[in-house]
C-alpha cells in the first residue's frame, strides 16, 4: 500500500510515518524542506506545500491513502487533487473543537477541512484529538525551566489531554485497516486532569518543586496577548473557563482502535523530562 502523510514533520505526522514504516508500508512524505526533514530511513521524502496545490501532483502519483494535515484555505483543491489521482481513503488530522462552539475559530479551521474531504468523494475517517500532551512545552517550558513556576488563569480547567503518539495511532490504524471509513474519532488521553494537576505531575516527574500561581482573566489575557492574536486569545480564555466548570470529555477510541489503552500525561512528562530542564 502507498501512503501519502502530509504534515510529516509535525507532532503527529512523525509519529504517523514512524507507524506506517514499522509495519512495512511505503511512505511518501511532504515536506517543504526535505534536507531538514529528519523522517525514518525507508521514507520517500517529496518537496510540496499544501498552501501551495500545483506543488502536489509528484507527490500524489500512485497513492492509495494519504494523512492529510489541516490546511483549510486550500482544502477543496488539495481533497479534489487526491480524489481526482486516485486516492481512495483520507485520514484527517482535526480536532476536538469541531464538536464545540460553531463561532470558535479552531471549530471553523478544522470543520472547513472535513467538509472539503466529504465533498471530495473518497472515503475518509477524522481523528479529533482533544488538547496536545505537547501543548505544555509552549505554554510552560520556558517557566519551568528558568522559575520553577507555571502561571495560567483557571487552574482547575480540566482536560484530558493526549499523547501526540495515541493520535498518530489511531490515524495509522485507519490507514490502514478497513472499517475506519465515515468514521469520526474523538482521542484524548485516559483521564482529564486540571492544570494544577499537571504541574503537580511534572513536578513528580521531573524531581523538581514547581509552583502553580493563578492568574485572573484579565491578567491571563495580558500574559497571552503578546504571543496570540485577540481572537485567538479569547478562544482559549474561554475554554478554559468552559474546562473549570465541566471537564472535557474523557472517550475510550485509542483503546477500542489501537488494542491498548491511551497513555497517561506522566508517560509523555517522563519522555520530555530533559525539555524542562535548565539546559533543555
Amino acid at each position: 500500500m502507498n501512503i501519502l502523510v502530509t504534515g510529516a514533520t509535525g507532532k503527529v505526522g512523525r509519529h504517523v510515518a514512524d507507524g506506517l514504516v514499522a509495519k512495512g508500508h511505503h511512505v511518501r512524505a511532504l515536506t517543504r524542506t526535505p534536507s531538514t526533514a529528519g523522517l525514518p530511513k525507508g521514507v520517500e521524502v517529496v518537496q510540496g506545500d499544501l498552501e501551495q496545490p500545483g506543488t502536489l501532483s509528484k507527490a500524489l502519483e500512485g497513492i492509495d491513502r494519504m494523512y492529510l494535515f489541516p490546511v483549510p484555505e486550500t482544502a477543496h483543491v488539495v481533497a479534489g487533487l487526491a480524489r481526482d489521482a486516485g486516492v481512495r481513503h483520507i485520514v484527517v488530522l482535526s480536532s476536538s473543537s469541531v464538536l464545540e462552539d460553531p463561532g470558535n475559530p479552531s471549530h471553523q479551521h478544522h470543520r472547513t477541512v472535513e467538509r472539503a474531504v466529504e465533498e471530495s468523494g473518497a472515503d475518509w475517517t477524522f481523528v479529533r484529538p482533544d488538547e496536545f500532551a505537547g501543548n505544555v512545552l509552549w505554554k510552560w517550558g520556558e517557566s519551568i525551566r528558568t522559575e520553577n513556576a507555571v502561571r495560567a488563569p483557571y487552574g482547575k480547567a480540566a482536560r484530558a489531554i493526549v499523547h501526540e503518539a495515541d493520535i498518530a495511532a489511531v490515524a495509522v490504524a485507519a490507514l490502514l485497516e478497513d472499517g475506519h471509513a465515515g468514521a469520526r474519532y474523538l482521542v484524548t488521553g485516559p483521564e482529564a486532569l486540571t492544570q494544577i494537576e499537571q504541574v503537580r505531575v511534572l513536578a513528580e516527574v521531573t524531581g523538581r518543586e514547581i509552583r502553580f500561581e493563578e492568574l485572573s482573566r484579565e491578567a491571563g489575557r495580558a500574559a497571552m496577548s503578546g504571543f496570540m492574536p485577540p481572537v485567538v486569545v479569547e478562544m482559549l480564555l474561554d475554554y478554559l473557563a468552559a474546562s473549570a466548570t465541566a471537564p472535557g470529555p474523557v472517550s475510550d477510541v485509542v483503546r477500542k482502535v489501537t488494542g491498548r489503552g491511551a497513555r497517561t500525561f506522566a508517560s509523555w512528562a517522563a519522555e520530555h523530562v530533559d525539555n524542562f530542564s535548565s539546559s533543555g
